[in-house]
Parts: C-alpha cells; sequence; structure tokens
C-alpha cells in the first residue's frame, strides 16, 4: 500500500508542473535545467525544454553533455514515479546522438522502461526537436538498487 501512495504522490508532484516549469524538484540540477512537463505516468515522463545560452558549446548547439544530463535526470525522475522505497543509482549510460539542436529551440525528451528487475531497470530517453520531428539523441541507462 505504501508504494501505491508513493506513486500517487510522485505522479502529484511531476503532473502540478504540467505546462509550466519544474521550479522546486529535490533534483538540483532538474531545477536548472527547468523542464516543462507535458505528461507524467508511472514509468514514464515527456517533458520539453528550451535550450538556452549556457547549454550550448562554442558552436551555439547543445552541448552533448547537457544533452547527456537531461537523459540521465530524467530517467532518474523515471524511476522515482515507481513510488519504489529503496534508492537507485545510474550504473551506466549510452547514448547515441543524431542531429543538433540550436541555442533558443525547444527540445522534447520522453522516457520509457525497457525492463525493471528486482535491482535493475533498464530505462531509455528519446530526445526530439519536435518542430523538425528529428531525433536528436537517443539513450539507455541501467538503474541499480542501492542497500
Amino acid at each position: 500500500m505504501e508504494e501505491q501512495e508513493n506513486i500517487h504522490q510522485r505522479l502529484a508532484f511531476f503532473r502540478s508542473f504540467t505546462g509550466r516549469e519544474v521550479t522546486d524538484s529535490p533534483s538540483h540540477f532538474m531545477n536548472w535545467l527547468k523542464p516543462v512537463v507535458i505528461d507524467a505516468e508511472k514509468g514514464s515522463l515527456h517533458c520539453s525544454y528550451v535550450v538556452r545560452k549556457e547549454m550550448t558549446n562554442p558552436h551555439g548547439i547543445l552541448h552533448g553533455g547537457i544533452t547527456a544530463g537531461i537523459i540521465d535526470d530524467l530517467i532518474g525522475a523515471t524511476v522515482y514515479t515507481l513510488g519504489l522505497s529503496q534508492a537507485y543509482t545510474t550504473v551506466n549510460n549510452y547514448i547515441d546522438y543524431f542531429a543538433p539542436a540550436n541555442e533558443g529551440d525547444t527540445i522534447t525528451a520522453k522516457t520509457m522502461i525497457i525492463k525493471q528487475g528486482r535491482t535493475i531497470i533498464n530505462l531509455q530517453c528519446e530526445v526530439y526537436l519536435p518542430h523538425k520531428n528529428r531525433l536528436i539523441a537517443k539513450g539507455y541507462s541501467n538503474m541499480l538498487r542501492l542497500g
């Protein structure tokens, strides 16, 4: 019953930011990224981000490290939506980069669980330029249960 209550509370938190920037996440990095929640379900989050100047490389395009950070942060938040009492940590990230995004672009990221085991959860995140319907990056992570 505790897990169901956790799921409800955690989804309510993300859903409260539907259509507006997340401002008081427990993840300080998420607060810096300033995602806008599009949809939040158990095991899946969909958010948009505006590519700001401080997120770009010297060529004015979205820095690969920021893309990786978006993927890692949103995947971690997705595990949080599961309502589990144990903490999980990233044990690996694998990311393919396909296309650039420019300063001022709005990108979206959507997560999903591939497989949930007892100690490891495998997830993916796709990052898009929605106005061009272009996949710009796709990442996979394994999250390990601590304790």
